[in-house]
């Protein structure tokens, strides 16, 4: 059975296809595992991707986060027009085990909010990278995106961060 898994997670990974990363080590779901071009991260766990020619950014928690959060039952979403600062407190994500500050990746104004989220908080955990976004920003400059981590090393940083992260055993 965990063979098969594994098979099946790398099959997937080569396709670039989302599969569900919950239960297996970061080497076999790397955060690359969902097809997400252009995606910086955070330390903080917050991903960034920019759209609408470079200067706005959407931005939410990363698949590690949303894992290690649980089932999100609540997310405080932040007000659109606000001028948030690179590593601002802008809202929280509540699971049923735990809740969690939402950082801003980048400096701007707030320009749109997913509101879908007050309804389906689930989204964050079904596609933190898609239909889970928290908020779009307007950048004030490109340079901080520019700075985060890409996925590669964003891994290397969780693998750093959690050196016993490789070392999940299937029971």
């Amino acid at each position: 059975m965990a063979l098969t898994r594994v098979w099946s997670t790398r099959a997937a990974l080569s396709l670039r296809v989302s599969v569900p990363c919950r239960g297996f080590s970061s080497d076999l779901c790397p955060v690359s595992a969902v097809a997400v071009e252009g995606l910086k991260f955070a330390k903080s766990h917050e991903w960034a991707k920019v759209e609408d020619g470079g200067k706005l950014a959407s931005v939410g928690i990363t698949e590690h986060a949303q894992k290690h959060l649980g089932d999100v039952i609540y997310v405080e979403l932040p007000d659109v027009g606000v001028a948030v600062g690179e590593g601002t407190i802008v809202g929280s994500v509540e699971s049923v085990k735990a809740s969690s500050d939402i950082n801003s990746p980048v400096s701007g104004n707030i320009v749109e909010v997913n509101k879908e989220l007050l309804s389906s908080p689930g989204l964050v955990n079904g596609s933190p990278y898609e239909k889970g976004w928290i908020m779009k920003v307007e950048m004030s400059s490109r340079d901080e995106f520019n700075n985060l981590m890409d996925p590669d090393e964003y891994s290397e940083y969780l693998k750093k961060k959690i050196p016993n992260i490789t070392e999940h055993k299937d029971t």
